[in-house]
């Protein structure tokens, strides 16, 4: 037999089946991505049958699972996201119910109360401790399909971003944090926080209106219409956009990091964790004004406000610069924690998938 065809030879006999051949020839394949198998004349005499080695529609997906981080499939990702979303919210909520309470205290009132456990304090003694629990409805409604559209959008920008090993650079990340925070603001965000703040706020009134999260929705859609559970849009664009960009990229960049050169090795729970925190801290200390502006701009005294601009005036003015920091201390272990639990559900669940749904 020539050398010239030497690389391509498989057998001296036929090729029984494409699978097998394949199999056979998998180093060769590498080298020559269009070669397939001879047919049943045997020897180098054969007929030539290419057999691509890859799928064109997942061509992207199985180069990127080769010696690295598997590339999740979006519809994949929006499920593992909202069951991820849904068991957080259940844990942190007491957490940002006191960080609303708090921004909600304007300070011109006087203010009710003295701090995070004074909130607690006060609420337990007038509501019991379900209490602390009001308007979990509206936030868990919201969770689900929020973690869902955050984490299928994030997937579906960076996946075409990716190497060959499956890794992101770090501003890939960035600007797919970016956008996946304003895919779940419009979508989710902005309608589920405008109720949350309402219900909460409706509870410090005299007279509370809302009877539950259904009421709630169609008296506000009656008083203010639809346009009512997007107050504070502009606000909430902001605050989510920099929020899972900040996210997204400190977690990218610290996994870049304990990776190395092995893209691989596997992430512990406790190192995901430990990360996940880290970058909840990090978009906390970067943009608690907006968040303070966008609860500010979606609650029952939303109507002082002329714009975005003129809240966040209005509060520099009124209650000097350290007002656009309110919140701060219990939005911090919210936040930290809030991340962490959700970034690690998020990976146990896209594992776990991994084994009964196979997308690659």
């Amino acid at each position: 037999m020539s050398s010239l065809y030497k690389p391509f030879s498989v057998s001296e006999g036929p090729c029984k089946d494409a699978r097998g051949c394949t199999t056979q020839r998998q180093h060769q394949l590498t080298r020559f991505p269009s070669a397939g198998c001879f047919g049943s004349g045997g020897g180098s005499t054969g007929t030539f049958t290419p057999i691509p080695n890859v799928y064109p529609g997942h061509r992207n997906l199985a180069a990127a699972a080769i010696g690295g981080r598997k590339i999740t499939h979006p519809w994949k990702a929006i499920l593992a996201g909202g069951i991820a979303g849904g068991i957080e919210i259940c844990i942190t909520f007491p957490t940002e119910y006191v960080k609303t309470q708090l921004q909600l205290d304007e300070r011109a009132n006087p203010p009710r109360y003295r701090g995070i456990g004074d909130c607690v304090k006060l609420t337990v003694q007038d509501h019991g401790f379900r209490g602390l629990y009001r308007g979990l409805s509206s936030l868990l409604y919201g969770s689900i399909p929020k973690s869902a559209v955050r984490f299928g959008t994030f997937e579906l920008l960076s996946n075409p971003m990716r190497d060959a090993t499956g890794r992101l650079d770090n501003k890939g990340s960035l600007l797919c944090g970016l956008g996946a925070g304003i895919a779940e603001a419009v979508l989710v965000v902005c309608p589920m926080e405008t109720v949350k703040v309402k219900f909460i706020h409706d509870q410090c009134s005299l007279r509370p209106r809302y009877r539950g999260f259904f009421h709630g929705v169609r008296e506000i859609i009656r008083d203010q219409g639809l346009r009512g559970t997007y107050q504070g849009l502009t606000a909430t664009l902001l605050k989510q956009g920099s929020n899972q960009a900040i996210r997204f990229y400190v977690m990218n960049l610290l996994r870049n990091w304990y990776k190395g050169d092995d893209p691989s090795r596997d992430m512990h729970p406790l190192v995901t964790a430990m990360f996940g925190a880290t970058a909840g801290a990090a978009s906390v200390f970067g943009n608690t004004p907006l968040d303070v502006v966008k609860t500010r701009m979606q609650g029952l005294e939303a109507h002082r406000y002329k714009s975005t601009m003129d809240c966040a005036f209005q509060i520099l003015k009124n209650e000097g610069p350290q007002a656009l920091y309110k919140g701060t201390v219990p939005r911090l272990g919210r936040v930290c924690l809030d991340v962490a639990i959700v970034f690690v559900l998020y990976e146990e669940v896209v594992k776990l998938l991994n084994n009964v749904w196979r997308t690659d």
